[in-house]
């Protein structure tokens, strides 16, 4: 990057000696010519001169070259041009010589020399090209954000700077932490403008600098570049360079950020389809053993014949196990979701005969739980799978039993909400866990991980895959008044028109 080094072609010598070389090498073109001055021709004399000149400023540069060419009109008038020994000239014409050979030393010195810097330059260029697409290449074998940096700074410390990146976290606020109230304000500034931003110059040196990181998708963050203490150049004149260096960072950290959310979807769909997988094959496996224990223990429990202790034991036994049957149908009945082997029985009817159902299924496990019912008047039609919209109903209701107190009671509400039929299930209990509603739905989520409660936590992960499969959603919410309040919204539809039999007199 740094333009201050001498070309490939002129000598790494230091300016004094360059000078002095110039100042020898025209009295040795003297020396060897001056014993032929009444052989050789004037001009060929001069084209040693030129020579000269033409080779310092190959090989020394353009100062020395200048020194050469006015040194050599010099010698060639005191010892060459007649009288010999003294500037006096004896004819006027050898003014013009004079004049012509310094203008020819001047010329061929500044074509030299920018044939020179042009070659270097050409030089310069391609060794950035060669190492920005070094950089290319090792940024994108890069696996981890640390090689990403490593990369990144073994390539601008070639070029006298060191770098910092400042990446946006989760909540797209960009991570300042042990950064001055200055730097952070010019950070933001460079994340908001989308451009370079110079800091302040300390000591003389180059000032830092920072260039968001625009990725193809968006910002990603902030690169701040520091010049090292040896660094004058100003950051300026490389705006175009740096910014494509910026590009190529922000360009890695991107693809780093999507291969982290491929393969944290890969390893989740992998996960979804073992348990599935699982939990289908152990449904099926104990479902018969299971009814079958079921009805064994409901037989036992009816025998008239058992001790008190005895039938209370096999009361305990039915419930147990009806239990433990409810939560495998569970199971089965996600399992069966997952798997899209669900086939939607869609009718046109009335909230009211499957709320009614569903309290009608409950009525032994409630007791003597009081309910509230609340149905808006002129309810519409509509179209959902009664048996599926009743599990949900029962899982809901089950839930607010589950966590509410015996004497708290359980509401029950439906009602139209703009395009959507809604069934709202409240109680009056703890509500559920701040911070973790979104996470409710999802398989195995419990409000409490060691609640004593019993569940597998997918009782809420099946009311979402059904209302799902309708079309619809569901929501939880924390009431103001204390308790949870859990909402299936179903898409209203164009119920049929039912039309009204005509009297016959």
């Amino acid at each position: 990057m740094s333009e201050s080094f001498p070309s490939a072609a002129t000598l790494p010598l230091s300016k004094p000696l360059r000078y002095t070389l110039v100042v020898c090498a025209c009295a040795l073109v003297t020396l060897i010519a001056f014993p032929f001055r009444s052989v050789l021709d004037l001009a060929n004399t001069v084209m040693l001169f030129l020579l000269v000149v033409f080779l310092v400023a190959l090989k020394l540069g353009r100062g020395p070259a200048v020194l050469a060419a006015f040194l050599g009109v010099a010698l060639f008038d005191f010892f060459f041009v007649p009288p010999h020994f003294t500037f006096a000239v004896s004819n006027g014409l050898y003014l013009i010589t004079f004049a012509v050979m310094l203008a020819i030393g001047l010329l061929t010195t500044e074509l030299t020399t920018n044939l020179q810097d042009e070659a270097e330059r050409v030089r310069n260029h391609e060794q950035e090209t060669l190492d920005l697409y070094e950089l290319a290449r090792n940024l994108t074998g890069a696996a981890t954000l640390l090689q990403v940096t490593e990369a990144m700074q073994a390539y601008l410390s070639r070029c006298g700077y060191h770098a910092r990146l400042f990446l946006l976290d989760n909540a797209k606020i960009l991570d300042t932490h042990n950064c001055s109230v200055l730097e952070k304000q010019l950070l933001n500034l460079a994340l908001t403008s989308a451009e370079m931003v110079s800091g302040e110059s300390e000591s003389g040196n180059a000032p830092p600098f920072y260039l968001p990181l625009q990725a193809p998708m968006c910002v990603r963050g902030v690169m701040a570049v520091y010049p090292e203490a040896t660094t004058t150049a100003p950051p300026s004149n490389r705006r175009e360079f740096f910014m494509t260096l910026a590009s190529l960072i922000a360009i890695a950290v991107e693809r780093l950020h999507y291969v982290a959310v491929a393969q944290k979807s890969q390893v989740q769909m992998s996960a979804e389809k073992l348990r599935s997988s699982v939990l289908s094959t152990l449904s099926h496996d104990l479902r018969t053993p299971l009814t079958t224990l079921v009805g064994l223990a409901d037989t036992l429990a009816e025998t008239p014949e058992l001790p008190a202790t005895a039938h209370d034991h096999a009361c305990l036994i039915r419930d147990q196990s009806q239990s433990m049957c409810n939560l495998l149908t569970n199971l089965l009945e996600m399992a069966r979701l997952q798997s899209g082997k669900v086939t939607l029985r869609r009718e046109w009817q009335l909230f009211e005969d499957v709320i009614s159902a569903s309290l009608h299924l409950l009525k032994p496990s409630l007791g003597p739980r009081p309910l509230q019912v609340e149905l808006q008047k002129n309810l519409p039609l509509v179209e959902f799978d009664a048996v599926l919209i009743e599990r949900v109903l029962c899982n809901l209701i089950e839930n607010a039993a589950k966590y509410s107190g015996n004497a708290q009671p359980i509401e029950i509400r439906a009602f139209v909400d703009g395009n959507e039929a809604c069934i709202a299930v409240c109680d009056h209990g703890s509500g559920f866990p701040e911070g973790q509603i979104d996470h409710l739905f999802e398989l195995f989520e419990r409000g409490s991980a060691e609640s004593a409660k019993l569940g597998v936590g997918l009782g809420l992960a099946i009311c979402k895959a059904i209302a799902e499969a309708h079309g619809g959603r569901i929501d939880a919410i924390n009431q103001a008044t204390g308790g949870a309040c859990v909402t299936l919204r179903l898409p209203r539809g164009e119920a049929p028109v039912i039309e009204e039999e005509e009297e016959h007199g």
